[in-house]
């Protein structure tokens, strides 16, 4: 199995793009606790890092770091009583291209899948796939299998649910998410992962720097995102529900079968998330200069 996509459509030649990416995340704990971050840049894209995004704690605290089951890079600590931050900087070089499309791709038969894709058809704490298969049946039945299917649930997705950060829930499961109508992106992502794996199709949940580079202003703040990859003709694709258009500059961190998997903090203890800032600009020169940009809350 390849974990990398293939290109299988021409793109027009690019000079590719170069990101700051970034970010730094605050917790205020009450007594010493033991944590775990997800923030560095997946191992797959590693090697298209110009600075790499090294982990730095504030105060400084020993660290151990290890790959999860999912091959995430995992790094460990206890942090201090008070005000704790975890901060990341590095400089990344991106194809510029958006992500790629293959409308061909088709769906492999449950027989035929590889071993180790067929746990993405399971379902997870938020993709609850017994709750929901009926209803996927009767809403993608009649759509064509593989690429056209897995677009058809992002249309309906992104159709169905409304995007509203201040009714973000972190209980929230799909079937829930379809019930409410509305939810953040890790919401829509959950729903259009359940609804492919109740239709056969190994998906799994992403996360990561998805950058507005390209987007018409006002631009909403840099932030992580959420999306989905799924199992077609052999290989994993990039499909997002949230945005349900191809993107550039889509850096993944994480990858798992939901949101329990790949927490981008994970304390174990009590405490409060204080502060929350992300970087993805495009850097305009090799002197690293950021490019000005408008940002709306």
């Amino acid at each position: 199995m390849r974990d990398e996509p293939r290109l299988l459509q021409a793109e027009s030649p690019t000079s590719g793009l170069r990101m700051h990416i970034g970010c730094r995340i605050t917790h205020t704990l009450t007594q010493p606790t033991p944590l775990i971050a997800l923030l560095n840049v997946h191992y797959s894209r590693f090697g298209d890092l110009e600075r790499a995004d090294y982990l730095v704690t504030e105060p400084s605290v020993p660290i151990e770091s290890y790959r999860d089951g999912f091959g995430n890079w995992c790094t460990r600590m206890v942090a201090p009583a008070g005000e704790f931050a975890l901060s990341t900087s590095g400089i990344f070089r991106d194809t510029g291209l958006p992500d790629l499309y293959a409308p061909e791709a088709k769906q492999l038969a449950v027989e035929d899948l590889p071993f180790d894709t067929l746990v993405y058809l399971l379902g997870s704490r938020y993709c609850d796939t017994d709750l929901l298969s009926g209803q996927a049946w009767a809403l993608f039945a009649d759509s064509a299998p593989g690429w056209p299917r897995v677009q058809a649930i992002c249309d309906y997705v992104h159709d169905n649910v409304t995007f509203d950060y201040m009714k973000a829930d972190a209980t929230r499961t799909a079937a829930q998410t379809l019930a409410d109508g509305h939810g953040v992106c890790r919401d829509f992502t959950h729903l259009g992962i359940a609804f492919c794996r109740c239709m056969n199709i190994p998906a799994r949940y992403c996360t990561g720097y998805l950058s507005e580079i390209g987007e018409p202003l006002p631009h909403p703040p840099d932030d992580f995102a959420a999306w989905m990859e799924v199992f077609l003709d052999g290989q994993w694709w990039t499909f997002d529900p949230r945005n349900n258009t191809r993107r550039t500059g889509r850096i993944l961190v994480a990858r798992g079968r939901d949101a329990a998997d790949v927490p981008l903090t994970q304390i174990f203890g009590p405490g409060t998330l204080s502060g929350f800032e992300v970087i993805t600009q495009k850097l305009d020169d090799a002197s690293g200069n950021t490019a000005p940009r408008s940002l709306t809350c």
